[in-house]
């Protein structure tokens, strides 16, 4: 019966309310993450300036983690819909199984690198800056990779609630494991007065809280998966599909690694204030980014699914109401970032350097949240259609061959008021690629497929 209602849901509901359906309860559970993210650099900062500085060098690996996590999420969320859409029903089974294995390797190795990369890692960022920074980085830093067996669980069996149709359970996952990092955070931190180890500590720990809940979820309440490791064996072939999809992702997830640790290379040239201003603009954009991407979550099963049922007309409207809604959620955040930039920073505890720098930095990168909708929603569709090569050509485009020599660029020619403008002008280079990579799909994927629905 479960399969049933699946495929009714994901191929007869009418494409702006599923679209709805699926999307809104992880919209709202990513909504609910970017405050997190917020109130998490908010208790950071009230520590002192060095400690938010710290956390936010912490980036760059930390967006790793989240890349390999999310990118093999994607492989794994595109296969499985496309299995259902196709009523291959032990293929997305075996799918969802190999998906687990995948990720419990991911693990193994992010815990090695946790272990022997993050003092040299922070060390190739710090020259001038205090000592503090080095040892409050390494010791947050450390306990977040080592120890980050709850981010993968709760990455892996969400993607399996999301792809299956079951996005409430997932968002209840995903609130669950914000909602415990938001209270353990000051408990770790003033209560016990463990300083930036208890911030990590209370992340992990939601990790944890949201990984078991997914976990129950799937295994109580997902009729279309059967998950149970008796004589499983890792399938070669599953395996390659899902790194087809997922490793374009996650190389283009790590490029936003790589980029960030870039422009936190260039900014610290000019001071740590700098640096933690940048940390500080990534959690505020969060909080209008973070929902588009929940949106994206429910844009790819849906896609994938109408593709597997050769379904033309209920793909182009599912991306054209993705179009919409992102573009209402970037206008919003490029007006919130333009008239009161000064409230938003004020919630880091801000010294007056931070924001003489800060005001009209989140004045300038907002200016792109006006074109960045596009290419996140277009991204979306590459992924869904087993393409997503194109989304990686759009993000080594925009933000390591635009962004980062912009960036460098013009911190030489202007100083530290116009790298900022490298954030637009990248932008206007990611939706051109964008929209010449969809032409190119849609005249040789889409198009092809029959009109009738």
């Amino acid at each position: 019966m479960g399969e049933v209602r699946q495929e009714n849901k994901m191929g007869v509901m009418s494409e702006g309310k599923l679209l709805m359906n699926m999307s809104l309860p992880m919209m709202i559970s990513m909504l609910v993450q970017a405050l997190y993210n917020i109130v998490d650099s908010i208790f950071v900062s009230q520590v002192s300036e060095n400690a938010l500085t710290a956390v936010s060098m912490a980036f760059p690996l930390q967006t790793l983690l989240i890349a390999v996590g999310a990118g093999t999420g994607v492989g794994v969320n595109s296969l499985l819909s496309r299995s259902l859409g196709e009523k291959k029903f032990d293929r997305a089974n075996r799918t969802a199984m190999n998906g687990i294995f995948v990720y419990m390797v991911s693990y193994a190795v992010s815990a090695i690198v946790g272990l022997v990369a993050v003092r040299p890692f922070y060390a190739s960022q710090i020259k001038n800056a205090p000592a503090e920074i080095m040892d409050m980085g390494v010791q947050y830093l450390t306990i977040v990779m080592v120890l980050s067996f709850g981010l993968y669980a709760q990455f892996i069996f969400e993607r399996i609630l999301q792809a299956t149709g079951r996005t409430f359970f997932s968002m209840v996952a995903q609130l669950v494991g914000a909602v415990v990092n938001i209270i353990l955070d000051p408990v770790f931190i003033f209560g016990f007065k463990m300083g930036i180890t208890g911030a990590a500590i209370a992340t992990v720990l939601g990790q944890v809280c949201g990984g078991a809940i997914a976990m129950i979820y799937n295994l109580k309440k997902n009729e279309d998966v059967h998950i149970s490791f008796k004589g499983f064996r890792p399938d070669r072939e599953i395996i390659g599909g899902i790194y087809r999809v997922g490793v374009p992702s996650i190389i283009m997830q790590s490029i936003g690694s790589v980029m960030t640790y870039g422009f936190n290379m260039i900014l610290k040239e000019f001071s740590s204030t700098a640096v933690a201003v940048f940390g500080a603009y990534f959690k505020l954009q969060s909080f209008f980014f973070m929902p588009v991407f929940g949106l994206n979550n429910g844009i790819i099963p849906i896609v994938a699914y109408n593709y597997g049922a050769r379904m033309k007309k209920r793909m182009t409207t599912t991306v054209k109401w993705g179009y919409l809604v992102a573009l209402c959620f970037m206008v919003a955040g490029f007006v919130v970032f333009m008239i009161m930039p000064q409230r938003l920073l004020s919630l880091f505890n801000p010294t007056g350097e931070m924001l003489s720098i800060g005001v009209p930095a989140l004045r300038i990168i907002s200016i792109s949240f006006l074109m960045a909708w596009y290419s996140i929603v277009t991204g979306s569709t590459f992924q869904a259609l087993g393409n997503g090569m194109y989304s990686l050509y759009v993000s080594v485009a925009r933000q390591l061959v635009v962004l980062l020599p912009a960036a460098y660029i013009f911190a030489r020619v202007g100083g530290l008021d116009l790298i900022w403008w490298s954030f637009p002008v990248a932008e206007v280079m990611g939706c051109t690629i964008s929209a010449i990579c969809y032409a190119r799909m849609h005249k040789k994927v889409i198009a092809v497929l029959p009109d009738a629905v």
